[in-house]
């Protein structure tokens, strides 16, 4: 039995790891998710094995039929020359007016998507991070956002503590 606890305890811990974010970190707030549904090109990302070496990245968040936010990411793999696609899902992490998400596409395990900046007025752009700073996204209505926006997503992302000079500017040609 005390053997048990320690093992769901330590589950417990490894599971919740993922859910939380940095504490310099500030989710948007009066988010609209109806606002942000649709399309969303990939613009910058810091590097992670689960998107090395995609190009033309792109995300799209639809609402699935039992309410929770259905996420497709799509990139092309030029090495392999075959697109890449995953499904996942995701629930707000507290309130539905706040850009805080926990999002899954390996079954029970759950990560944090924090929305950090946003366009507010028409939702052109945003800046999300995880779970750590390791983790770091600019996304873009266009594939080719104003130069304004990215020195402005470089700048505020540096501020913040991301190793910004790791950033892989995403390929959509």
């Amino acid at each position: 039995m005390y053997m048990r606890k320690i093992i769901l305890g330590i589950l417990s811990v490894v599971l919740s790891g993922c859910s939380g974010y940095s504490k310099n970190i500030t989710p948007v707030k009066n988010f609209d998710i109806n606002k942000y549904l649709g399309k969303w090109y990939e613009i910058a990302r810091l590097d992670h094995s689960f998107e090395r070496g995609l190009e033309k990245v792109t995300a799209e968040y639809s609402i699935g039929d039992d309410g929770r936010v259905v996420v497709r990411n799509r990139g092309y793999l030029p090495v392999k020359q075959l697109w890449k696609e995953a499904e996942g899902k995701a629930y707000f992490a507290r309130e539905s007016d706040e850009g805080y998400l926990k999002v899954s596409f390996f079954g029970p395990f759950y990560s944090s998507y924090v929305i950090f900046n946003l366009d507010k007025v028409d939702y052109q752009h945003a800046f999300i991070t995880g779970p750590s700073n390791s983790y770091l996204w600019f996304l873009s209505r266009t594939p080719k956002p104003d130069d304004t926006i990215m020195a402005r997503f470089i700048k505020e992302a540096e501020d913040l503590g991301f190793p910004t000079d790791e950033l892989i500017y995403v390929n959509h040609d």
